[in-house]
């Protein structure tokens, strides 16, 4: 059994559509709430739904049919203010399933984030030492407590501390695909603007208060949600070096690029209305977000990551189109 936390949200629904096309046993763990987020394991067949409240039990009662863990569970809005609530979940339950792997040797991957690099002149580089990570600074609490959990990871690597057998931290950069409609204000630029661009009409999209980039002239490492779960099946079936790796395509892509992709998939001329970026959030905007893919790819991953031209395509015919889930 693979167990997956956060196994209903945007990329955890995805790894276990992936593992039940395998016929492997999942158990996931989320909760559902009061919108339409169930229909993301509709479905799916799962061998346990377990509340984030009684995993311990779950792993005490269950702990010897599970082979790994893929934690993607976490309060992932950017837009969070409760710090104390970000840290309960996205750092001790964190540690909490690290210390579990390590003491069952079961293998172990996480979700990171690319929000962890904060304004980018840091660089994109993947390095897990404890001195490469003090370098960052995330931009906001989401971030941080991503940082803050594989600061702590890597310390304890430093000091030869027991780890899971193989674990792998994945920093995901601009995340689009299926399955990510309950997400609100937090789904891909993609999705929001599928209608406007389905019916024909304009999109929005900010302008630049960046002397270097043109208005649409922003860039970001947009990563389809599909080659992401590629990524970490392989993880999961490969013997690999343990560390920190970026998920992304390793080419920057602007705005711009993304629409004209959205519209061609929807056979219409596209069209843009530009609004200024908020004021309160525009001194923390990222201009530019690109991942070094060289560590993943020396551990022996030869897998694609597509453009938004292809990415783009497949997601609007197979999934935003027919109105279909994973």
């Amino acid at each position: 059994m693979i167990l997956v936390t956060g196994g209903a949200g945007f990329i955890g629904s995805n790894v276990v559509a992936a593992l039940d096309d395998r016929d492997v046993r999942v158990a996931v763990v989320d909760r559902l709430g009061s919108d339409d987020k169930w229909r993301n394991l509709a479905s799916r067949e799962l061998d346990e739904l377990v509340d984030p409240s009684g995993l311990d039990e779950f792993l005490a009662r269950r702990g010897r049919d599970v082979e790994a863990i893929v934690h993607m569970g976490a309060i992932s809005a950017t837009t969070e203010t409760d710090a104390d609530l970000i840290v309960e979940t996205n750092v001790r339950l964190s540690q909490r399933i690290w210390r579990w792997c390590t003491d069952h040797a079961v293998p172990l991957v996480y979700a990171s984030s690319a929000a962890t690099y904060g304004d980018g002149s840091a660089g994109f580089d993947d390095d897990g030492s404890p001195d490469a990570l003090a370098r960052l600074l995330p931009l906001n609490a989401y971030g941080w407590s991503k940082h803050l959990f594989d600061r702590w990871v890597a310390r304890r690597v430093a000091a030869g501390h027991t780890t899971p057998p193989r674990w792998a931290g994945l920093k995901f950069f601009n995340v689009y695909g299926a399955n990510e409609h309950h997400k609100g204000s937090m789904r891909s630029v993609v999705t929001k603007a599928f209608p406007a661009a389905r019916d024909g009409r304009p999109v929005t999209l900010f302008r630049s208060h960046h002397p270097d980039y043109e208005d649409g002239g922003q860039m970001r490492d947009f990563v389809y949600v599909d080659d992401c779960v590629d990524a970490i099946l392989w993880l999961l079936d490969t013997s690999h070096p343990s560390g920190l790796f970026n998920i992304g395509t390793g080419r920057a892509q602007t705005w711009l690029e993304l629409m004209q992709a959205l519209y061609g998939a929807v056979g219409k001329p596209m069209e843009v209305e530009w609004v200024d970026t908020p004021a309160e959030i525009r001194d923390r905007y990222q201009y530019f977000t690109e991942a070094r893919m060289e560590r993943l790819s020396a551990a022996g991953y030869e897998g694609r990551f597509r453009p938004v031209e292809d990415g783009v395509a497949d997601y609007v015919t197979r999934f935003l189109l027919p109105e279909r889930y994973r």
